[in-house]
């Protein structure tokens, strides 16, 4: 396989660092096109440019390219990744759970943005502060641990000391729960502290995917962007007063 091409925003993790996770963990050579300098063909109008010109056209990025195919939407991207790398089970009832387990994911991902984007992702947070706290108030008290617990659960009933969501070998969701768990950590360090003492589990696994050597190489590297206020995991004090 040639080196992958991934086209995302270049200032934010965003729905790309789930796919730069599975870059990463698998050794695969990629440009992450819009981080390049804009001589190079990078920024966010080259990112939107080729958007545009792409076929078949994408809905938004992230967008993988491999040789000839044009991979779009982040789960696809990685069911993907996860059979060309050994990041996913190859028989078929593994290779869906897997799948399913990223959509769950995906799931509590949105939800997570709409915390601070109630209304519309079109205006800014200023313009919708009530209607945030109303949102990362039920957000918080029920949506997290709901989500949370599940996985806890998945990972409890596994039946194998240091298993991931999929069995003894790691997987792709195994990656993106690290990612969700920090980005919540960061957004919401407050209810995910309440949380932690239900979540052994789920830490326990966070902990053993920081320790995997291209996981730790990559998180302490430049490639790694930092959380901030304009990707999805946005931390407001006021969304997380106890």
């Amino acid at each position: 396989m040639a080196d992958y091409q991934l086209h995302y925003w270049p200032g934010i993790q965003g729905r790309g660092e789930f796919v730069r996770l599975a870059l990463e963990e698998a050794g695969a050579p990629y440009v992450d096109v819009a981080r390049l300098p804009q001589d190079e063909g990078g920024g966010e109008r080259a990112l939107a440019r080729m958007l545009g010109e792409l076929a078949p056209p994408p809905f938004a990025p992230p967008v993988l390219v491999a040789e000839r195919l044009v991979i779009a939407q982040t789960a696809n991207i990685l069911m993907f990744l996860g059979r060309e790398h050994d990041l996913a089970p190859r028989e078929q009832t593994g290779l869906l759970w897997v799948n399913q387990l990223q959509l769950t994911l995906a799931d509590l991902v949105a939800e997570a943005h709409d915390t601070h984007h109630p209304i519309a992702a079109s205006l800014y947070y200023e313009d919708q502060k009530a209607e945030a706290r109303a949102k990362a108030e039920h957000f918080r008290r029920e949506r997290m641990p709901k989500y949370l617990g599940y996985f806890e659960r998945v990972l409890a009933g596994g039946g194998e000391s240091g298993a991931g969501l999929a069995g003894a070998t790691l997987c792709y969701a195994d990656l993106s729960l690290f990612q969700v768990v920090r980005g919540l950590e960061y957004a919401f360090p407050n209810a995910m502290r309440a949380l932690a003492p239900k979540l052994t589990e789920v830490w326990s696994l966070v902990e053993r995917v920081e320790r995997r050597p291209r996981i730790a190489a990559y998180l302490a590297s430049p490639r790694r962007i930092a959380f901030n206020e304009d990707g999805i995991f946005r931390h407001y004090p006021e969304l997380d007063e106890p």
